[in-house]
């Protein structure tokens, strides 16, 4: 895992660089790809997955390692063929874990949270979730196992298969020549991420696109069938902690209220989105049917909360940067307090980001254990060490996220409600409107 925190401390500003560009151009071209909500909410659920990746808070069914231990027939040595080979089967089982994702209940909830955001853009590319807490991939690595790919080889190629997934998550470029039939493009990603009927469970390849022409899943983008994204059952919420376990929640009340045995059993493992009978007509559940005409999610967002959610998910990337900076000083206890604080936080001011009121005591919550935690340690997690007067500069952080709970909760809102009352009286006297 410290090494796994010591590649992200390269890979983040990449993708960092990346996304700036992409903002960058579209605002040049007139053009723009993103949204602030959205994007914030995106780029923190990217934080959760990767302290909740780095922490390995997952049980693992089976490891790799004893994969290979146990039913290697041969070894390969390292060399340019086992890297081929080695990538070429990890993207194939990528290709069948991301079409169990999409295909079985239970695993659609790990994967939804990719296909949230209403938008398509780099940022999206970040959802990524920290609902996989059951961990199998190495079951779909056999084929590697059996060769005897050795366990290095993995261990190297799997978080750049997965970095290599970041760049077609983009509407700025089109379809790409020859290249169109070998590997994974944007093109075929917007397909991917779209709810249009002709669309869904489409194009499931994550680097190579051979997979989905072998198998019968590829799907052209249509020059008369333009995309249309997110899911059929909307998130209605920037919160990506919640959005990670929204499916899972209906499962297990479909699962409690059906009065059918059989139904609580196989509902986890009947396609996406299936439902029991009973509980369908007693508890309908609203579904997309016109992906071209239905109400996109946008809560009120004034230009204050949304400078201040900027800066809040940018303190909470700085925070995270630290604690990779800083992996094995801090200590793995010290880990789960430093990461709990982040995810706390993430969820307080994306809460506050869909103006819900108990948000402010999330906030206030996170802002007084802030300060109480420097005043009794004096100190953050060893922030003193690397920057100066660290203590007051993090206590000052945690007092501004109480007035920023206390003021877009209660203050803001509360002028915009007056001020929206005061329109209603001046168009009241003018005739134009009846107030009753």
């Amino acid at each position: 895992m410290e090494t796994y925190a010591t590649a992200l401390l390269y890979a983040i500003p990449f993708f960092v660089v990346l996304l700036t560009i992409e903002i960058g151009y579209g605002y040049f071209v007139k053009n723009q790809m993103h949204k602030v909500m959205d994007t914030v909410s995106s780029i923190s659920s990217g934080l959760t997955n990767i302290i909740k990746d780095t922490l390995g808070l997952a049980l693992i069914v089976v490891s790799y390692p004893f994969l290979l231990e146990h039913l290697a027939i041969t070894e390969i040595k390292t060399s340019w063929l086992v890297w081929l080979i080695a990538f070429v089967v990890i993207d194939f089982a990528g290709y069948w874990n991301h079409r169990l994702s999409h295909k079985v209940n239970i695993f659609w909830n790990q994967h939804v949270i990719h296909h949230s955001s209403e938008e398509f853009n780099l940022a999206c590319a970040l959802r990524q979730p920290i609902s996989n807490l059951i961990g199998y991939f190495s079951l779909l690595l056999i084929p590697a196992a059996v060769l005897g790919v050795p366990h290095v080889v993995i261990a190297v190629l799997a978080p750049i298969h997965l970095f290599a997934q970041f760049w077609y998550h983009t509407r700025h470029i089109n379809k790409m020549g020859w290249l169109e039939y070998v590997l994974v493009t944007p093109s075929q990603h917007r397909v991917h991420h779209a709810i249009n009927p002709e669309y869904i469970d489409k194009n499931l390849g994550q680097v190579l696109c051979i997979w989905d022409r072998m198998f019968g899943t590829f799907q052209e983008e249509l020059e008369e069938v333009p995309p249309q994204y997110g899911v059929l059952k909307p998130a209605a919420t920037w919160n990506p902690i919640l959005i990670n376990f929204q499916h899972l929640l209906r499962i297990m009340k479909d699962a409690w209220y059906t009065r059918s045995y059989w139904d609580k059993i196989r509902i986890w493992f009947m396609p996406t989105g299936w439902r029991p009978k009973d509980v369908k007509e007693a508890y309908p559940i609203e579904i997309i049917t016109d992906v071209y005409h239905f109400k996109r999610y946008a809560p009120q967002a004034t230009l204050g909360i949304k400078l201040y959610s900027i800066f809040q998910m940018a303190f909470s990337l700085f925070l995270m940067m630290f604690m990779f900076y800083n992996y094995v000083e801090i200590g793995f206890d010290g880990l789960l307090w430093f990461s709990g604080f982040i995810f706390v936080g993430i969820y307080g001011y994306t809460t506050l980001m869909d103006r819900k009121e108990y948000a402010v005591w999330i906030e206030v919550g996170r802002g007084l254990a802030g300060i109480l935690w420097v005043w009794y340690s004096g100190d953050f997690f060893g922030l003193n060490n690397y920057l100066p007067h660290a203590s007051i500069w993090i206590s000052a952080y945690f007092l501004l996220t109480i007035i920023g709970g206390v003021y877009f909760t209660y203050l803001e809102q509360g002028r915009k409600g007056r001020m929206e009352q005061l329109a209603d009286k001046e168009l009241s006297k003018d005739g134009r409107v009846e107030i009753g």
